[in-house]
């Protein structure tokens, strides 16, 4: 799998300056990238395309080309596949639609297509996809402008998923909710390279700690569950299945040409797999969010600390129903934290500051809590920024704090533009970052899910 994410040279079929041309944005996409591989551009109508010389056929090219890039209309493709076996190219990624997802035809030009590939050792990604993004070789083969989508900073996680739309909308989220990218992997119909053979990629590859997969059928059923039981041994996966009714599976067929299968095949195999299954698009991010930034917590006792009581009160009636444990701390602790704070200052389980707490009350709180006690495994930490005892000191305070107890943090925060700036500093120290109490509960509860996979 490595010639798809860090080719040596890479041939562009079809390339062009034409703004609105998909082989064209390819190209200008890799070459505004910075990929450091050698760039071959393939068309008969052109001697040279942003510079660089551009070969009539790929039979033109006396050297060693590692990778095609197929972004031309499905009927001239089998053609290019077949002048790729005569050279000798075994990596190809077929971006052009038009096959198995329009019918008869569509599914017959994929199985000649097929037929070749086999004969000749020639691996596929696609078609019908946006193929491949490497955020550390600079490499990709969408062909969606970075002017339109976030480009997303280095990270951990790496994307697998069925749907480009649904790949690129991940990547764009990703870069507002501060999560790094490793790699991104859209296998459309995926006539060969599948969900199995890049789990298996990804379980060795060095940069990536957290898979998120978008799935609406699976490429081989036990493959499938062998791949991601050995990579989920070493990186946590979580999966978003999508085609479980009657609806979602016909749309899944005329999309990706997938047959969705049974929903209760799904469930089973994930959990057998070590798979964390979302319920939905935000669950989804939540989940790869507190992966990417967070270790999962030896148990699931949660300290809840709050500067606004209601707020204390959701996310512990949210943690009871996650399966989280809100327990009151000790009499012992109780009275340690009495003896610091304010006497109307709620000692409890959550701790309510109030709106008088500022930045120090929480270092106390937390340092009292998750530092020189053990009663507790991971805090929810609610700071409202709206009272005039809370600063930007807040988050070297959580920093600090959660560094020195080695234990994990989820925070929840609220509001506008004061709120946002402190959220994104919390982010850039890998504290995942909630709207809601009920986000920052379900997020909690994931993590302590990671921990009871890797515990089985």
């Amino acid at each position: 799998m490595h010639a798809f994410f860090n080719p040596s040279s890479v041939a562009i079929i079809g390339a062009t300056e034409k703004a609105s041309s998909l082989p064209g944005i390819i190209l200008k996409n890799l070459l505004d990238m910075g990929f450091a591989g050698k760039i071959y551009p393939v068309n008969p109508k052109y001697k040279n395309v942003f510079g660089l010389e551009c070969f009539a056929s790929l039979l033109d090219i006396s050297d060693e080309i590692a990778l095609t890039v197929i972004a031309i209309p499905a009927s001239f493709v089998l053609e290019i596949i077949k002048q790729q076996a005569q050279k000798g190219i075994q990596y190809s990624v077929i971006i052009s639609a038009g096959f198995r997802e329009m019918g008869a035809e569509g599914i017959q030009m994929e199985d000649e297509i097929r037929k070749v590939a086999r004969e000749s050792n020639i691996r596929i990604i696609g078609p019908n996809c946006l193929g491949v993004l490497d955020n550390y070789t600079n490499f990709t083969t969408s062909f969606l402008s970075w002017e339109r989508i976030t480009k997303p900073k280095k990270g951990v996680l790496s994307i697998l998923s069925q749907s480009g739309a649904f790949a690129i909308s991940v990547l764009d989220l990703a870069a507002q909710e501060g999560i790094g990218i490793a790699k991104m992997a859209n296998y459309g119909n995926r006539m060969d390279v599948g969900e199995s053979d890049l789990l298996a990629f990804l379980r060795d590859d060095v940069h990536t700690e957290v898979v998120a997969i978008y799935m609406e059928s699976v490429d081989h059923g036990r493959r499938f569950i062998e791949a991601a039981k050995a990579c989920s041994r070493k990186k946590p996966i979580v999966a978003l299945k999508v085609g479980k009714g009657a609806a979602g599976i016909a749309a899944a067929k005329s999309h990706t040409g997938a047959i969705a299968g049974n929903y209760a095949i799904y469930k089973a195999a994930f959990l057998k797999a070590g798979i964390i299954e979302a319920n939905g698009l935000e669950e989804f991010i939540d989940g790869i969010k507190v992966l990417s930034m967070q270790n999962p917590p030896e148990g699931n006792r949660i300290l809840i600390v709050t500067n606004g009581g209601g707020f204390g009160v959701i996310v512990a009636d949210y943690c009871t129903e996650n399966g989280l444990e809100v327990v009151p701390p000790s009499p012992q602790l109780k009275e340690k934290l009495r003896e610091k704070f304010a006497q109307f200052y709620v000692v409890n389980n959550p701790i309510d500051l109030t709106g008088s707490a500022c930045d120090e009350d929480y270092r106390v709180a937390l340092q009292t809590c998750m530092v020189e006690s053990d009663e507790y495994d991971a805090a929810i930490i609610i700071p409202l920024m709206s009272p005039k005892g809370m600063s930007e000191k807040i988050v070297s305070i959580i920093d600090n704090t959660m560094k020195a107890s080695g234990k994990p943090a989820v925070v929840c925060t609220v509001g506008g533009t004061f709120t946002m700036k402190v959220k994104q500093l919390l982010e850039e120290r890998h504290y995942p970052v909630f709207p809601s109490p009920e986000r920052s509960a379900k997020a909690m509860s994931m993590l302590l899910q990671r921990k009871v996979l890797q515990s089985h």
